[in-house]
C-alpha cells in the first residue's frame, strides 16, 4: 500500500503552509526549509519554489496569514454594542485564545524581519489586528469613556498587558484557565487603575 501524502493536487500553496505552520509550531523557525516541505507534502524539490522564492518569502507568508487568522479571531470576538469593559474584555480572551494556541506564530508575526517587499502587506496585516484594537480604544474615547491622549500609546499599553499575560501563559508560568480568569481583572484595571477609590 502506497504511503500517504498530505497533499495530492489543488491549492499547494495552502499545504505548504500548513506544513510550515506545523513545522514551526513542533520544531522552530530554524527547522523550516523548501526543500523539507517539499519532501513531507510529497511534491518535487522545485515545486515550493513557485510559490515563494526563498525561505524568507515563505516566513513572510506565513506571518501574513497569522495577521490574516488573528483579525478573524479578533473580529468574531468583538461587539460594538458592548459596554466598553466586557467588549474588551471579549477581545482580551480572543488574543489570550490565539497567541496561547498559536504561540509560535505571533513570535514570527511579531519578532521577525520581514522582508522589505512585503512591508506594505504586513502594515495592513497589522492594521487589520492592532489597528482593530487601536479604533476600539479611540471610539471609546470619543464617548468619553477612557482619558484622552494617544490612541496609539493607549493601544499600547493594553496591548503589551495583554501579550505580558499570553507570554506568562505560554512560557508555563501563568495556567491557561488561570489567565484567563485574570482578563476581567486585567481590563478592569487597565480602565480604572490601581488607585483605591
Amino acid at each position: 500500500m502506497p504511503e500517504s501524502r498530505p497533499y495530492h493536487h489543488g491549492d499547494l500553496r495552502a499545504a505548504l503552509l500548513a506544513v510550515a505552520e506545523r513545522t514551526l509550531r513542533e520544531k522552530g523557525v530554524g527547522s523550516l526549509s523548501l526543500r523539507e516541505l517539499a519532501r513531507e507534502t510529497g511534491v518535487s524539490h522545485a515545486a515550493p519554489g513557485r510559490h515563494f522564492k526563498d525561505k524568507q518569502a515563505l516566513l513572510n507568508a506565513l506571518a501574513l496569514a497569522g495577521y490574516e487568522r488573528l483579525a478573524q479571531t479578533l473580529d468574531a470576538a468583538d461587539d460594538p454594542t458592548l459596554p466598553l469593559q466586557p467588549r474588551l474584555t471579549a477581545l482580551a480572551g480572543a488574543y489570550l485564545g490565539f497567541a496561547t494556541e498559536h504561540a509560535e506564530l505571533l513570535e514570527l508575526m511579531y519578532a521577525r524581519k520581514h522582508d522589505p517587499d512585503a512591508a506594505e502587506q504586513m502594515a495592513v496585516g497589522i492594521d487589520k489586528t492592532v489597528g482593530s484594537l487601536e479604533r476600539v480604544i479611540a471610539d471609546a474615547q470619543k464617548r468619553g469613556e477612557i482619558v484622552e491622549g494617544d490612541p496609539e500609546r493607549l493601544t499600547l499599553v493594553v496591548g503589551a498587558a495583554l501579550q505580558g499575560i499570553a507570554a506568562f501563559t505560554t512560557g508555563g508560568m501563568l495556567d491557561p484557565d488561570a489567565a484567563r480568569d485574570t482578563l476581567d481583572d486585567l481590563v478592569h484595571h487597565l480602565l480604572h487603575g490601581l488607585k483605591p477609590r
